[in-house]
């Protein structure tokens, strides 16, 4: 007899063991749930923005492209405008710098005789 209130006593302690310990784990199962439903909002929300990063990522390069090709012409014009100034420089400056230079002896000249004849 005492051992069967012993073992009534065990029982009952077990079972109120296995439902203390069965709350925890529903709110576990609650908690999961959950966990799963956010997880899925995000990526619902998350792949109409990263398709459009990705759409956004290819539009850039490709006026990257366009930009490269404006400076590639760019650098081109500089260098035959640069070229021209040197085919200038080249076949009119040194023309043009004798010109001045024998212009300046005359001026040097004339004014040279305007002061002998005025000395006089």
């Amino acid at each position: 007899m005492l051992g069967d209130i012993a073992g009534l006593v065990a029982a009952i302690a077990f079972v109120l063991l296995v439902g203390a310990l069965a709350v925890p784990l529903v709110k576990l199962g609650r908690v999961l749930d959950e966990t799963r439903a956010s997880v899925k909002e995000i990526t619902e929300h998350t792949v109409p923005i990263l398709d459009e990063a990705a759409t956004t990522v290819s539009s850039t390069n490709t006026q990257l492209e366009r930009v490269d090709a404006i400076t590639t012409s760019a650098a081109t014009i500089t260098q035959n405008a640069s070229a021209l100034t040197s085919l200038f420089a080249a076949t009119v400056g040194g023309p043009m710098i004798k010109v001045a230079a024998f212009s300046y002896g005359v001026r040097r000249a004339l004014s040279g005789l305007r002061r002998g004849r005025s000395g006089r």
